[in-house]
């Protein structure tokens, strides 16, 4: 099973990824430990993207997709993998099924964590972080808005898109989650 999990910063999705990931026997795939695993081993691409992540910036959408087509070839990706963050543009989201496409391994599923923006806030500023002020959650948002949102239609043309409720408790939101992907696998 192939997986992408989407949502707005304080939706969950990290919280819930690792579990869900363990619990369907999947890798869990984040670009940001994708690329500290390159960058450590020494690898060409991974010390150039770490550049652009070492300074703040996002690496552009042709490292990072070569990155995660490396990853994907390694052993562990054989049987299925959970993105949690990624893809989070349009053109990533292209990409990424044109490489899925390229190996006959489409993804099954794209589950997008929906909740309130007030519920985003409150959330965010209890984790007690210095980047979590109100004014950065709203620019997180923003940025959200415009670059990750226009994902949602993309993947609903293709019919790989569940939306799932995020509010409630971590055991609930697990529930749900692994519910829709059970469902996608049989069907």
């Amino acid at each position: 099973m192939r997986v992408v999990f989407i949502g707005p910063p304080g939706a969950g999705k990290g919280t819930q990824s690792l579990r869900v990931a363990k619990s369907l026997g999947l890798t869990h795939l984040s670009t940001g430990d994708i690329l500290r695993k390159s960058r450590d081993e020494g690898q060409a691409i991974g010390l150039e993207a770490a550049k652009y992540f070492e300074s703040g910036r996002l690496a552009p959408d042709e490292l990072v997709i070569q990155l995660v087509e490396d990853r994907l070839d390694d052993p562990d990706c054989q049987n299925g993998y959970l993105f949690d963050g990624f893809p989070r543009t349009l053109r990533q989201a292209k990409a990424l099924d044109a490489l899925l496409a390229k190996r006959g391994k489409p993804l099954n599923a794209v589950i997008e964590f929906v909740i309130p923006e007030a519920e985003l806030f409150v959330r965010l500023s209890s984790r007690g972080r210095e980047d979590d002020s109100e004014e950065t959650v709203r620019e997180r948002l923003r940025l959200y808005a415009s670059s990750t949102a226009p994902l949602l239609g993309y993947y609903e043309e293709r019919g790989v898109l569940c939306r799932v409720d995020a509010l409630g408790t971590p055991d609930e939101v697990f529930g749900r989650v692994v519910a829709d992907l059970e469902e996608r696998r049989t069907a």
